[in-house]
């Protein structure tokens, strides 16, 4: 059997821990050597060592690259400095006149920059329900190109049903990419559902301790990967050889990471449910959300257990409760961003979601008292303790 096909085995865990992790040759080192380089030695003209400029090929950026395609079950990865470098990179394979679908209820960095920026150079943009493929089968025109979903949504834990949403883009002959980021590799892998382009933010989950940010794109067709290797070079938004090293690092312990967070949002969401003081309460690991089959379903570990996820979010129905409550928290940190060791609490409103319009916040249910917490690794006992004290 190759070594291929042994990593084809490979299960989840061993996979993160040794994929693009391969011992230095020379020292023997494990933990594999940083190359902190801008340009490389060529033996003559045209005759390089695989390797020639940086923003072109690094590779640390090649290791990490191979690292999350295999997380993803996928075949190539392409890594870029920010997870909005990598959904601009992915925007941009689009000409002039071209139309992109995106779910209604996704990062407001994702609206800034299409509405903003790509907008006026031509792409038209539609934001849609995708918790309904029919509904995004309505919007479907003779120009869309691409179909951009998040699932689950951010902040309002929206599921689209990744295997009817491939379904209907392979029969218009559109592509389909996801925003994986809230549920990580470990918790939902899109390409196992036909799904084209799995799009992270690996400044979250991935990479998990909150100190380095990155995104990457993950497809198994060849042809994509050619073309957003191109846009990674043209561009240039790529990730640092010492970033591309912090997460590498860091996905060797994210089944440890994101298991822990998730019981522990479970955990909290289900005692959640029972505080007078919230309305509103979302978490798909709730037989009260709507799509929790779904969650079931398409949510899960790589063994095939239901995961749900560390995203909770809820209503607490005024300005002032929201204050009061923000106020007398401890260990939950008002911060934007998710997906580390620590615990985070913020108002989408005012902060992930500030670049939507009012009246589409509003119309979604994004209210100014809605709170979005980011469960960490922290005992939980010791988190239930710190909301509880909040409430009271």
């Amino acid at each position: 059997m190759s070594i291929k096909d042994k990593k084809n085995r490979w299960g989840f865990s061993t996979r993160a821990i040794h994929t693009g992790n391969k011992s230095d040759e020379q020292t023997g080192s494990i933990s594999p050597p940083i190359y902190l380089t801008s340009t490389y030695k060529q033996d003559a003209v045209g005759k390089t060592r695989g390797f020639d400029y940086s923003r072109v090929g690094n590779p640390s950026r090649q290791r990490l690259e191979e690292n999350l395609a295999a997380l993803e079950s996928g075949k190539h990865g392409i890594t870029f400095a920010t997870g909005m470098a990598a959904s601009t990179a992915l925007f941009q394979l689009f000409n002039k006149g071209d139309h992109i679908l995106i779910s209604r209820n996704t990062y407001g960095g994702t609206y800034r920059m299409s509405m903003e920026v790509l907008q006026r150079q031509g792409i038209e943009f539609s934001w849609v329900d995708t918790r309904d493929p029919e509904h995004v089968a309505t919007q479907i025109k003779e120009n869309t190109k691409l179909v951009f979903v998040e699932t689950p949504t951010n902040p309002l834990l929206e599921l689209c049903d990744l295997e009817a949403m491939s379904n209907l883009c392979k029969s218009n002959g559109i592509l389909l990419s996801v925003d994986n980021t809230f549920m990580s590799p470990y918790g939902q892998r899109p390409l196992e559902f036909g799904v084209d382009i799995v799009m992270h933010s690996t400044t979250k989950s991935l990479a998990g301790h909150s100190d380095v940010l990155g995104g990457a794109l993950i497809t198994n067709s060849s042809n994509l990967a050619e073309k957003l290797h191109f846009m990674q070079k043209a561009t240039g938004a790529v990730p640092s050889p010492f970033d591309c090293w912090i997460i590498l690092r860091s996905t060797k312990t994210l089944a440890l990471r994101y298991q822990k967070a998730s019981d522990s949002a479970n955990e909290l969401a289900g005692w959640l449910s029972k505080q007078k003081k919230i309305s509103g309460l979302i978490y798909p690991g709730l037989k009260s959300h709507p799509q929790y089959a779904l969650a079931l379903k398409q949510q899960t570990t790589p063994d095939g257990t239901p995961i749900f996820g560390n995203m909770i979010s809820f209503d607490l129905g005024s300005i002032k409760m929201r204050d009061s409550f923000l106020e007398k928290l401890q260990l939950f940190t008002l911060a934007e961003s998710l997906g580390g060791v620590e615990s985070l609490v913020c108002c989408p409103y005012h902060m992930t979601h500030a670049a939507i319009p009012k009246d589409s916040k509003l119309k979604m249910g994004i209210t100014e008292s809605l709170i979005r917490l980011s469960v960490g690794v922290e005992d939980t006992v010791d988190l239930k303790s710190d909301l509880l004290t909040a409430f009271n």
